[in-house]
């Protein structure tokens, strides 16, 4: 069984598909190709990737179905490849779950660093080889956020979370009772400067809010709507 990192690319163009294949497997990537976006979520649901990166226009099932459909059942990192002048569709990406995306026409090697880049975001550290007293953990009543280990446990449940929910966690975790405004929360989360559109940030809180209140619905309550304003992170005294 293979030991490298295993990337999914969904692209129906065969040029690209085989450009970012032959860019990645010189970084040591095993890499699996789709052309279109149903063969794209049968091969996602099935098989574990570390990273999927995904064209968001493809006929048939484009991008954005294949990405809502995979992350009803997976948190599987996403990068959704798009085209200039797609700011809609890029805004309905991140909505669904992307993590990141590129535009074209890209270099390849910004595909490498991008894949390395969330890798490294989405990665664990083994528990065994930190000492617990230089991890970094944000710790509160019903919620533990293990930042070396990139895990999030409530009332002592672990919670999947796809990398841009768990780095929203973690900046509003990082800040008690501080009011972020939606375009702060863009600029720094996403580091993208939206036109308007500000969706995206209440979308991933109501997905954050939900995957918590599976396992603890004090943890949950702890991301606030502070109407008018944005959202704050509270932490109520037991």
């Amino acid at each position: 069984m293979s030991d490298l990192e295993k990337v999914l690319v969904v692209e129906d163009e065969d040029r690209i598909r085989k450009l970012i294949r032959m860019y990645l497997e010189r970084e040591n990537y095993e890499v699996i190709e789709a052309e279109d976006g149903e063969t794209g979520l049968e091969l996602a649901l099935k098989e574990d990737f570390s990273v999927i990166i995904l064209d968001i226009m493809m006929p048939g099932k484009d991008g954005i179905e294949v990405c809502k459909e995979l992350r009803e059942e997976k948190n599987t990192p996403v990068i959704m490849l798009t085209a200039k002048g797609e700011e809609a569709n890029r805004v309905q990406g991140f909505e669904v779950g992307t993590d990141d995306y590129i535009v074209k026409p890209f270099s390849p090697r910004e595909v490498v660093l991008r894949v390395k880049a969330l890798l490294r975001r989405s990665s664990a550290s083994t528990f065994s080889e930190i000492d617990s007293k230089t991890r970094d953990l944000i710790e509160f009543p019903h919620l533990l956020i293990d930042n070396d280990a990139h895990r999030v446990t409530a009332d002592g449940n672990e919670v999947g979370l796809t990398p841009k929910e768990y780095e929203l966690l973690v900046f509003l975790a990082r800040a008690p009772d501080k009011v972020f405004d939606r375009e702060q929360l863009l600029k720094e989360v996403w580091k993208y400067e939206f036109f308007g559109d500000l969706r995206t940030v209440d979308t991933h809180v109501k997905r954050l809010r939900e995957k918590l209140s599976k396992v603890s619905k004090d943890a949950a309550k702890m991301i606030v709507t502070v109407w008018g304003v944005g959202y704050k992170f509270e932490v109520t005294e037991e």
